[in-house]
This record gives C-alpha cells, sequence and structure tokens, in this order.
C-alpha cells in the first residue's frame, strides 16, 4: 500500500475515517448517485470542519501534536457528549 494511502487509513492522522468510509460505502451502494449521498457528504464536511479547528486551536496554544491522536479524540467527544457533527 502506497504511503500516502496508508497515511490517509491511520485513524491517528484522519479523524474522519469513518465518515469517509461511510460516504463512499454509500456511493458504491446508490451507483455513484451523489443526490442519495449528499447526507454522507454533509456528515464528513462538517466532521473536517470541527477538527480542522481543533487542530487550528491546538496549534495557536502550542500544543503538540496539532491533531489529537485516536484516543484523546475519543476523550475529546466524550467530554462533549454529543456529536458535534
Amino acid at each position: 500500500m502506497p504511503l500516502a494511502t496508508r497515511r490517509l487509513r491511520d485513524p491517528d492522522i484522519n479523524p474522519c475515517l469513518s465518515e469517509s468510509d461511510a460516504s463512499t460505502r454509500c456511493m458504491d451502494e446508490n451507483n455513484y448517485d451523489r443526490e442519495r449521498c449528499s447526507s454522507y457528504f454533509l456528515k464528513y464536511k462538517n466532521c473536517r470542519q470541527f477538527w480542522n479547528s481543533v487542530m487550528l486551536q491546538r496549534r495557536r496554544n502550542g500544543i503538540q501534536p496539532y491533531m489529537p491522536t485516536a484516543a484523546e479524540r475519543d476523550e475529546i467527544l466524550g467530554a462533549m457528549r454529543k456529536m458535534p457533527y
């Protein structure tokens, strides 16, 4: 598997892996009809926006790594008590 693909499939690097997989699965199941999968695309977009804002805030505060690991993301979402996206 190429390095770029491995990085995209790494849950510590890609916080929206499940949303990405869900949108791809939807496209496969619906013969690539984008209208039927728009809710999946919206959820993926909102996920990326949320984690990008977290990453920017951590960068401003000098916290490394800028993107929280998968375990840290689970703690963040658990503290929020609901999915922000």
